[in-house]
């Protein structure tokens, strides 16, 4: 009778979840494991966290998928460009300053 309560509550749950906000939070799971090492190269693992989240929530749908694709490799040249892109926008740097991580300067 548990297994059977358990089962429906959490199939209530998954039922109210939009599948458009799953794929956009696979996604940004996706593209913060390629933009985490690269950035986690110039700061300590917690305010490198801090800024993959102000990067990614400052891509567009596009930036995501394009980093995402590099899943699984080591961040090339272009990746690397692209998330410095990013990274100097001026919603990353608001994002930065609201969290307490070092602003990235230049383009």
């Amino acid at each position: 009778m548990r297994v059977v309560a358990l089962s429906l509550i959490a199939g209530l749950g998954l039922a109210g979840c939009d599948p458009a906000e799953l794929v956009d939070s696979a996604l940004k799971r996706t593209a913060h494991s390629v933009v985490f090492p690269v950035v986690n190269i110039d700061l300590p693992a917690e305010p490198a966290r801090l800024a993959t989240k102000c990067i990614l929530d400052a891509a567009s749908q596009e930036e995501l998928q394009l980093l995402a694709r590099d899943v699984g490799v080591e961040a090339g040249t272009a990746t690397k460009a692209t998330i410095r892109d990013i990274a100097v926008r001026p919603a990353a740097q608001s994002c930065y300053a609201a969290n307490g991580v070092p602003p990235v300067v230049g383009g």
